[in-house]
């Protein structure tokens, strides 16, 4: 049984899908494979892919299926896989020189779930920031860590292992926030998680992909993500235990997130008031909620303004954020 599997989810990435799988691609190594799943792409992605896997027989396995959205593909992926760990790696993005023998490496201490840095890369290669993956280190579960529940849900900078979905766990299909509806579930499954401080994987920051489509209407479909992953906690008797991250953790999501995101395309949208009505009717106290004071000064304010309905003032300020960071509306 190979200790890795690296699962490629490919829709219309076939400008960038050779810069993903030669990074992946460790020659001489038997321990680990990589699975891409093309998902009824309409470009040559799938050729790409069959091609590789032509140059690398018992390496490289394709799967071809109907579109189904980013979540079926990796599930696909996940049904597929043979390894012990997994690592869901997004087509456009890549893995940084000798990632891939360096997890296999770590991977000789066991974990559930191990967690890495990455880096934000630009189309032309340059380095736009260094992000941590985790603010702590080391080994430590859920309850150790409370704070996790409050940081990236990025299923790509994390190797899981692949037992962690027994019983049926897998990304819904079709959602918008795959990431954010899964990985709180399996972080509530695992008994060791580990956090190293590698940036092994290269986020390429691009207008096309699906971090950064400006359809604002898709911003409620974070309603459905967090009511999955309350509902799991729930079923899992954790609801109470957690109850404060959660909630602000949908806080963030719902509010300083896909709110953002909303005013930014239309600061008139209904969604807006939809977004904050939706979390005071699951969430009635989360104005008390005790992560709040730890929040940047900015979000704070953004809280204040989204509360009192300001939404102009929303705009205003984040139009005038993007513009001192350089980015385009």
């Amino acid at each position: 049984m190979p200790k890795l599997s690296i699962v490629i989810p490919v829709y219309r990435v076939q400008d960038y899908l050779p810069a993903c799988l030669d990074s992946a691609i460790l020659p001489g190594r038997e321990d680990y494979e990589i699975i891409v799943v093309d998902d009824g792409s309409p470009d040559r992605s799938g050729e790409i892919a069959e091609d590789y896997a032509r140059r690398h027989p018992g390496l490289i396995r394709v799967l071809h299926q109907p579109n189904g959205g980013l979540g079926a593909a990796r599930n696909t992926g996940i049904e597929a896989a043979k390894g012990e760990y997994l690592l869901f790696l997004d087509s456009d993005d890549s893995l940084a020189p000798g990632a891939v023998e360096e997890m296999l490496e770590e991977l000789r201490q066991p974990c559930d779930i191990l967690i890495f840095d990455y880096l934000c890369v630009s189309e032309t290669g340059r380095c736009l920031d260094y992000q941590k993956g985790c603010g702590k280190e080391g080994d430590f579960s859920l309850t150790d860590y409370l704070g996790l529940l409050l940081e990236l849900p990025s299923a790509c900078n994390k190797l899981w292992r692949r037992s962690l979905f027994a019983g049926g766990l897998r990304f819904p299909g079709r959602l918008w926030f795959e990431d954010l509806a899964t990985s709180p579930r399996l972080y509530l499954r695992a008994e060791r998680i580990r956090a190293v401080p590698r940036p092994w994987l290269r986020y390429l920051q691009r207008a096309g992909s699906i971090t950064n489509a400006k359809d604002p209407s898709r911003n409620r479909e974070i309603i459905d993500a967090l009511q999955i992953v309350r509902d799991d906690f729930e079923a899992r008797g954790a609801l109470d235990k957690y109850a404060a991250e959660l909630e602000i953790l949908a806080v963030k999501h719902q509010l300083l997130a896909s709110t953002v995101r909303v005013n930014l395309a239309d600061p008139k949208s209904p969604l807006q008031r939809e977004l904050l009505a939706d979390l005071d009717q699951k969430c009635p106290n989360w104005r008390e909620n005790r992560y709040l004071p730890a929040l940047p000064a900015q979000h704070r304010l953004l809280l204040k303004l989204m509360d009192k309905g300001r939404y102009g003032a929303v705009h205003a300020l984040m139009t005038a954020n993007n513009l001192l960071k350089g980015k385009k509306l």
